[in-house]
């Protein structure tokens, strides 16, 4: 669920291009939202919503014990934060969802790259059945799991943040900045907070295993609703992950232009439960772990132009042993972590020919390798 951002302080200003905010305020969730809320607000109040954000500091401790063998940054000024959504089932009002294990998994992950002076953002899905190598891990109890090639969400449910981090940094070779971990419960609350999000159907849906029945057109979903509507993978689309993510990144967008909007902006009453509820869902690593630190990571991505700001899926096919699970597409996805790695540009395209997830450029010269996606431009209903 998921990554997934604006910034709003004296004289920041929300600019709409083409009718439209700007994607990273929408892919960001508690970011977004975490950021309007440091304008207007009394210093108890603030204290208070500073206070909810939990700091993952066993993650950070389980990090520098690897440091060794992390990748380093190459491009200065670049940031790269990794979104995870989290499928606890422990917790208020989580239970229902499925047996407590103790254990969780990343039901959806988002690595988030910013350019160096905020020229642009890509936002990267991985897709949770991706076979990938997952290291040895620090494990809930104690000890330590075993290096196991498995499905890409096994990372977060033996070693939680630490060992997904580490598993994507192996995976792709680029180094993670920063880290950010929403759980069921607290993504349904910023929904419900905001009095519902919109989405268009293209006709009706019933998933039980999703806990979701509605019917065709425009409907406002609640924070129920909402969690079933993003998570499901039978009823929506065409059953695959790759569709799944992208109805998730596009909700993310309905979901902050709702949180813009003057509607709640201006309206107290509905702007502290949002904000309650946003920084309450959050778990960062330290240096995030506050609206100050939200705010400094984020203030310089408004500018960044509607279609500059892009979100793609890795290339991913089916795997070659289990056609349930992926695997990457080579040398597309190595083109692409280069990329991301250097700070190089990145074109995005719906159009071209595709080959896996992404797309093999035309005899006519291009700029840079384009891959399968979508940039901020798009509507959430397009």
């Amino acid at each position: 669920m998921t990554e997934t951002s604006g910034t709003l302080g004296p004289g920041a200003g929300v600019t709409a291009v083409g009718g439209r905010r700007r994607w990273l305020r929408r892919a960001v969730l508690g970011v977004g939202v975490v950021s309007v809320g440091t304008v207007g607000i009394g210093l108890g109040v603030y204290a208070k919503l500073d206070g909810n954000i939990t700091p993952d500091h066993d993650a950070a401790a389980e990090l520098a014990r690897y440091e060794k063998e992390r990748p380093t940054s190459l491009v200065r000024g670049a940031r790269n934060i990794l979104l995870i959504g989290s499928d606890s089932r422990a917790g208020d009002g989580n239970r229902k969802y499925g047996r407590d294990s103790g254990t969780e998994r990343s039901d959806t992950a988002i690595l988030l790259h910013l350019a160096a002076g905020r020229r642009s953002a890509t936002a990267m899905s991985l897709p949770r059945d991706l076979m990938v190598d997952v290291p040895r891990c620090l494990r809930p109890d104690g000890s330590r799991g075993e290096p196991m090639f498995t499905m890409f969400n096994q990372a977060f449910q033996q070693g939680g943040s630490a060992c997904t981090i580490r598993t994507v940094e192996m995976l792709t070779d680029i180094r993670i900045d920063h880290h950010m971990v929403v759980d069921f419960h607290g993504f349904k609350d910023i929904v419900d907070a905001v009095d519902g999000v919109e989405v268009c159907l293209a006709k009706p849906v019933d998933d039980r295993e999703a806990r979701l029945r509605l019917p065709a057109g425009r409907v406002t979903l609640d924070g129920e609703q909402a969690l079933g509507y993003v998570r499901a993978r039978k009823s929506l689309g065409n059953g695959s992950d790759t569709a799944r993510m992208d109805r998730q990144q596009r909700f993310l967008g309905a979901l902050v232009n709702k949180v813009q909007s003057d509607e709640v902006l201006l309206n107290p009453v509905k702007l502290y439960p949002l904000l309650d509820a946003a920084t309450s869902s959050l778990t960062t690593d330290p240096a995030l772990a506050s609206l100050r630190g939200l705010y400094e990571l984020v203030r310089g991505v408004r500018d960044i132009p509607a279609e500059r700001v892009q979100f793609l899926t890795v290339p991913r096919e089916s795997y070659a042993y289990d056609a349930n699970r992926d695997q990457l597409v080579e040398p597309d996805a190595g083109r692409l972590f280069e990329r991301l790695r250097t700070d190089a540009p990145i074109t995005v395209t719906r159009e071209m020919p595709v080959r896996g997830d992404s797309v093999t450029p035309p005899s006519e010269p291009v700029p840079v390798p384009a891959f399968r996606g979508n940039t901020a431009t798009r509507g959430t209903c397009g």
